[in-house]
Protein backbone atom coordinates (compact mmCIF):
# COMPACT_ATOMS: atom_id res chain seq x y z
CA UNK A 1 0.00 0.00 0.00
CA UNK A 2 1.02 3.67 -0.87
CA UNK A 3 2.09 6.01 2.33
CA UNK A 4 -0.33 9.12 2.22
CA UNK A 5 2.22 11.76 2.83
CA UNK A 6 4.89 13.64 0.48
CA UNK A 7 4.81 12.61 -2.75
CA UNK A 8 8.54 10.95 -3.91
CA UNK A 9 8.69 13.34 -6.58
CA UNK A 10 9.34 16.75 -7.47
CA UNK A 11 7.19 18.86 -9.63
CA UNK A 12 10.52 18.72 -11.89
CA UNK A 13 10.45 15.05 -11.75
CA UNK A 14 13.49 14.93 -9.66
CA UNK A 15 13.29 12.33 -6.51
CA UNK A 16 12.93 13.62 -2.79
CA UNK A 17 14.03 11.54 -0.41
CA UNK A 18 12.25 10.80 2.59
CA UNK A 19 13.06 13.13 5.67
CA UNK A 20 11.08 10.68 8.10
CA UNK A 21 9.39 7.94 9.20
CA UNK A 22 5.57 7.35 8.30
CA UNK A 23 3.04 8.91 11.21
CA UNK A 24 0.14 7.28 11.93
CA UNK A 25 -2.19 10.73 10.84
CA UNK A 26 -0.93 9.40 7.39
CA UNK A 27 -1.99 6.15 7.85
CA UNK A 28 -4.71 4.77 5.05
CA UNK A 29 -6.94 2.18 4.73
CA UNK A 30 -8.45 -0.43 1.98
CA UNK A 31 -12.14 0.76 0.39
CA UNK A 32 -14.53 -0.98 2.02
CA UNK A 33 -16.59 -2.55 -1.22
CA UNK A 34 -20.13 -2.04 0.21
CA UNK A 35 -21.87 -5.57 -1.38
CA UNK A 36 -25.67 -6.73 -1.55
CA UNK A 37 -26.70 -9.10 1.10
CA UNK A 38 -27.73 -9.66 4.25
CA UNK A 39 -26.81 -6.32 6.64
CA UNK A 40 -23.31 -6.48 8.42
CA UNK A 41 -21.20 -3.38 9.87
CA UNK A 42 -18.20 -2.35 10.99
CA UNK A 43 -16.66 0.22 13.38
CA UNK A 44 -13.39 1.21 12.76
CA UNK A 45 -11.50 3.89 14.94
CA UNK A 46 -11.56 7.74 13.37
CA UNK A 47 -9.53 10.55 14.23
CA UNK A 48 -10.13 12.97 17.31
CA UNK A 49 -11.73 9.77 19.38
CA UNK A 50 -14.50 9.30 17.29
CA UNK A 51 -15.68 6.27 15.25
CA UNK A 52 -17.06 5.60 11.74
CA UNK A 53 -19.47 3.26 10.96
CA UNK A 54 -18.73 1.53 7.56
CA UNK A 55 -21.46 -1.20 5.69
CA UNK A 56 -19.95 -3.99 5.15
CA UNK A 57 -23.10 -5.95 3.38
CA UNK A 58 -26.71 -4.24 3.19
CA UNK A 59 -29.82 -4.75 1.85
CA UNK A 60 -31.98 -1.31 2.96
CA UNK A 61 -31.98 1.49 0.93
CA UNK A 62 -33.80 4.96 2.30
CA UNK A 63 -35.47 6.16 -1.13
CA UNK A 64 -36.56 9.45 -1.42
CA UNK A 65 -39.85 9.42 -3.14
CA UNK A 66 -42.47 11.96 -3.52
CA UNK A 67 -44.44 12.04 -0.24
CA UNK A 68 -40.77 11.31 1.82
CA UNK A 69 -38.56 8.66 2.85
CA UNK A 70 -39.23 4.85 2.27
CA UNK A 71 -37.19 2.13 3.38
CA UNK A 72 -36.73 -0.35 0.85
CA UNK A 73 -34.89 -4.07 -0.33
CA UNK A 74 -31.98 -3.93 -2.32
CA UNK A 75 -32.31 -6.58 -5.25
CA UNK A 76 -29.00 -6.06 -7.60
CA UNK A 77 -26.85 -3.65 -8.44
CA UNK A 78 -28.01 -2.38 -12.62
CA UNK A 79 -25.19 0.34 -12.88
CA UNK A 80 -22.26 1.48 -11.32
CA UNK A 81 -20.42 4.34 -13.18
CA UNK A 82 -17.35 4.40 -11.07
CA UNK A 83 -16.25 1.04 -12.03
CA UNK A 84 -18.49 -1.30 -14.45
CA UNK A 85 -16.80 -4.24 -12.54
CA UNK A 86 -18.50 -3.36 -9.65
CA UNK A 87 -21.98 -3.93 -11.19
CA UNK A 88 -20.86 -7.89 -11.58
CA UNK A 89 -20.09 -8.10 -8.34
CA UNK A 90 -23.34 -6.42 -6.53
CA UNK A 91 -20.67 -3.91 -4.84
CA UNK A 92 -22.52 -0.18 -4.11
CA UNK A 93 -20.91 2.74 -4.09
CA UNK A 94 -22.25 6.53 -4.52
CA UNK A 95 -23.43 6.99 -7.95
CA UNK A 96 -24.72 3.66 -8.26
CA UNK A 97 -27.73 2.83 -9.67
CA UNK A 98 -29.56 0.06 -8.02
CA UNK A 99 -32.72 -1.91 -8.40
CA UNK A 100 -34.82 -1.49 -5.62
CA UNK A 101 -38.93 -2.71 -4.92
CA UNK A 102 -39.47 0.84 -4.96
CA UNK A 103 -37.73 0.80 -8.75
CA UNK A 104 -34.67 1.56 -10.09
CA UNK A 105 -32.94 4.21 -7.06
CA UNK A 106 -29.51 5.95 -7.49
CA UNK A 107 -27.48 6.04 -4.33
CA UNK A 108 -26.49 9.62 -3.11
CA UNK A 109 -24.82 8.11 0.44
CA UNK A 110 -21.20 6.85 1.00
CA UNK A 111 -21.90 3.25 2.38
CA UNK A 112 -18.32 1.96 2.85
CA UNK A 113 -18.10 5.74 5.16
CA UNK A 114 -21.24 6.52 6.63
CA UNK A 115 -22.94 2.53 7.03
CA UNK A 116 -25.83 3.34 5.52
CA UNK A 117 -27.50 3.82 1.71
CA UNK A 118 -29.54 6.81 1.00
CA UNK A 119 -31.01 6.97 -2.56
CA UNK A 120 -33.33 8.67 -5.12
CA UNK A 121 -35.78 7.22 -7.72
CA UNK A 122 -34.44 7.54 -11.26
CA UNK A 123 -37.93 7.48 -12.63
Amino acid sequence: MKDQGRSPRKRTGGRRRPFRNKRKYELGSEPTETQVGEQSLKTIDARGNSQKVRAVTTNVASVAVDDGVRSAEIESVVENPSNPNYARRNIITKGAIVQTDEGQARVTSRPGQDGQVNAVLVE
